[in-house]
């Protein structure tokens, strides 16, 4: 069960950076891509990853939820419109609100941040748990959190 989420997980990224990274016109394009960094990719996953991504189609070809591109070439620029709300819980639990189905791109892209502040994340469907290490760590957390996602 595991290995199943962090395959859809990492599936889920990939299907972010593709579209962010380049112009896809269709489920067929974005399976080959997919299956080219060894992903396996079925029709209804895929269906299933670009719903729950908020992934929609302008024109010919997908774009990202928000379709705002100004911070591309960011870790983020793919997640930047999934996160609703930054909050605290006690000195060294942060909670991070998303639209549903987007909890875990985000937290992906937080793990791959690699701050230093962050000792770990739990992700649902629509909520991260990011825990710090104390007040001062949860500060500079929050603090970042709410400059990459203009909350």
């Amino acid at each position: 069960m595991a290995a199943e989420i962090h395959q859809s997980v990492a599936r889920r990224a990939a299907i972010l950076r593709i579209i962010r990274e380049s112009t896809v016109h269709n489920q067929d394009e974005l399976a080959k891509l997919l299956r080219k960094q060894g992903f396996d990719a079925t029709q209804s996953s895929m269906s299933r990853d670009l719903r729950e991504l908020g992934v929609a189609k302008a024109g010919d070809h997908y774009i990202l939820p928000g379709g705002d591109t100004s911070a591309a070439g960011t870790p983020f620029a793919a997640v930047s419109n999934f996160v609703t709300d930054v909050r605290t819980a006690g000195p060294s639990l942060t909670v991070v609100k998303t639209t549903t189905g987007t909890a875990q791109s985000v937290a992906v892209a937080i793990d791959e941040s690699s701050w230093p502040e962050v000792v770990g994340t739990i992700s649902g469907d629509d909520t991260i748990f990011i825990a710090t290490e104390g007040g001062r760590e949860q500060r500079k957390l929050r603090e970042r959190l709410r400059v990459i996602f203009g909350i």
